[in-house]
C-alpha cells in the first residue's frame, strides 16, 4: 500500500507542476514579446553610440545601423497590440484535464499491465535463494489435498459402479494381485478419484519391484499431480526424479519437473526443460499442448524473447535435468563453455559413428547459436548428402538449416 501512496503522490505532483506551468502561461500578455524586442533595439542604439565614442566603429556603419534599429523598433511598435491580451482558458482547462488523466490513470494502468504490484526489486542471488526456499517449505501431498474440494463421483452407469465396488473389494481381498491394482488405478482415474487411483498405483509399484519402469513411476507422479488440481508436491517431485533416473529422457517427467520450477519461482530453468522438449518432439507427445500453451509466457517470465521452434526439428536426446539446472547457475562464459564441450561430442560422434537426422538437426543449430554458422552450412551439406534418399530426414534437416539460417530458399 505504501507503494501505491508513494506513485500516486508522485503523479498527482508532476500534474500540479504542469498545472502551475500552465497558468503562468495563461497570466501573460501577448504585447510582453514585443515590448522585450523593442528593449533589444534600444539596447543595440546604446552600443552603437558606445562604439562610435571609443572610435571602433566609423560614422557612415554607425548610421547606417541606426536606421535599421530605428526602422525595426517602429515596425515592432506597429504590430503590438493596443491592449494587451490573454489566451482563451477554456482550451487550457481541458488539456490539464487530460494531461490529469493521462499522467496518473496511464501510469497506474500500465504498471498493472507490466508491472509486480507487491514485488519488491531482488538481486538475482536473492532471488535464487528465496525460490529454494519456497521450494523446500512448500506444502506436502497431505497438506495440499486439504485444500482441495472433496471428490465428486462422475455420473456412471449403475453397472459400472457395481463393478467398481466388486474390484475394490477385490483388490482388497488380494493385496498381492498387480493386475488387480493396475485395473484399479486406471478405473479409479477415469472416474476422477486420482487420489484413490494414486494408492493403487503405488502397490502397483511396491510389487513391480526392481522390474519397475519409468513409465510406471511417472504414472504415479502423475496421479498425485492431478489430485492436487496441477501442484507439483514434493512427494511427486521425488517420484518424478526416480523416474528421471531410470530413463532421463522421460517426457512426462521432465514436463512436470519444469512445471515444479515455475511453480517454486525458477521460470529460467523450467523454459529450458520445456525448450529442449519442444525440439525433441514428437509433435503428439502427451506434453507437448501443455508445453506450447504455457512456455510463451515462461520465457517472458524468464527474460527470453522466444520463437516457438519447430516441433520434434532441432534435438534429439536433450541434456539432463542436473546439465539444466547446473546451467541455470552458471555465468554466461562458463555456459558457452559447457555448450561448447557438448557440440564437440556431438559432432565427433557423428563424424565417426553417424546418427539419427535429429542429433544431426541439433548439432546445426547448436553451432549457429554459438557464432559458427560456416561450421552449421558445413554440417548442413554433410547431412543432406548423408540423408539425400530419406525424404523425412531431409526435411528435418532443412527445418534446422532455415532455423539456422544455412538452408537455401
Amino acid at each position: 500500500m505504501v507503494f501505491w501512496i508513494i506513485i500516486l503522490a508522485m503523479a498527482v505532483l508532476v500534474v500540479l507542476w504542469l498545472f502551475v506551468a500552465m497558468r503562468r502561461a495563461q497570466g501573460l500578455p501577448i504585447g510582453d514579446a514585443a515590448d522585450f524586442d523593442v528593449q533589444v533595439y534600444r539596447d543595440q542604439l546604446a552600443e552603437v553610440e558606445r562604439d562610435v565614442t571609443r572610435g571602433v566603429l566609423p560614422a557612415e556603419d554607425a548610421a547606417r545601423m541606426r536606421t535599421e534599429i530605428s526602422r525595426r523598433i517602429l515596425s515592432t511598435d506597429h504590430a503590438a497590440p493596443t491592449e494587451p491580451t490573454t489566451t482563451s482558458t477554456g482550451p487550457q482547462r481541458l488539456i490539464m484535464a487530460i494531461l490529469a488523466v493521462v499522467l496518473v490513470g496511464g501510469s497506474v494502468w500500465l504498471y498493472s499491465i507490466i508491472g509486480a504490484p507487491g514485488y519488491g526489486d531482488m538481486a538475482l542471488e536473492d532471488r535464487k535463494r528465496f525460490a529454494e526456499e519456497l521450494r523446500e517449505n512448500r506444502p506436502g501431498q497431505e497438506e495440499a489435498l486439504a485444500n482441495v474440494p472433496a471428490f465428486a463421483p462422475a455420473e456412471i452407469t449403475p453397472e459400472f459402479s457395481a463393478l467398481m465396488q466388486q474390484l475394490r473389494e477385490t483388490v482388497a481381498n488380494r493385496p498381492d494381485d498387480l493386475q488387480g491394482h493396475r485395473l484399479l488405478a486406471q478405473n479409479e482415474a477415469r472416474m476422477g478419484n486420482f487420489t484413490a487411483a494414486a494408492d493403487a498405483q503405488q502397490e502397483v509399484l511396491r510389487l513391480m519391484g526392481d522390474t519397475v519402469g519409468a513409465e510406471d513411476i511417472t504414472d504415479y507422479a502423475e496421479l498425485l499431480i492431478l489430485a492436487t488440481n496441477g501442484y507439483v508436491s514434493p512427494e511427486a517431485e521425488a517420484a518424478l526424479r526416480a523416474a528421471l533416473v531410470e530413463d532421463d529422457q522421460e517426457g512426462r517427467s521432465r514436463y512436470y519437473i519444469g512445471l515444479m520450477m515455475v511453480q517454486t519461482g525458477r521460470p529460467d530453468i523450467a523454459f529450458r526443460i520445456w525448450d529442449t522438449l519442444l525440439r525433441r518432439g514428437p509433435d503428439n507427445a502427451s506434453w507437448i499442448p501443455p508445453i506450447k500453451e504455457q512456455i510463451m509466457t515462461v520465457a517472458a517470465l524468464a527474460g527470453v524473447n522466444y520463437t516457438m521452434p519447430a516441433i520434434g526439428a532441432g534435438a534429439g536426446a536433450g541434456p539432463s535435468l542436473e546439465d539444466i539446472e547446473a546451467a541455470s547457475e552458471m555465468t554466461a562464459e562458463e555456459r558457452m563453455e559447457m555448450i561448447g564441450g557438448m557440440v564437440d561430442g556431438l559432432s565427433n560422434r557423428l563424424a565417426t559413428e553417424g546418427g539419427p537426422p535429429q542429433d544431426w538437426a541439433r548439432l546445426i543449430t547448436s553451432l549457429a547459436i554459438m557464432g559458427n554458422p560456416d561450421q552449421a552450412l558445413a554440417v548442413f551439406n554433410n547431412a543432406m548428402s548423408v540423408f539425400g534418399d530419406d525424404p523425412g530426414a531431409r526435411d528435418i534437416i532443412v527445418a534446422a538449416g532455415s532455423q539456422a539460417g544455412v538452408a537455401e530458399e
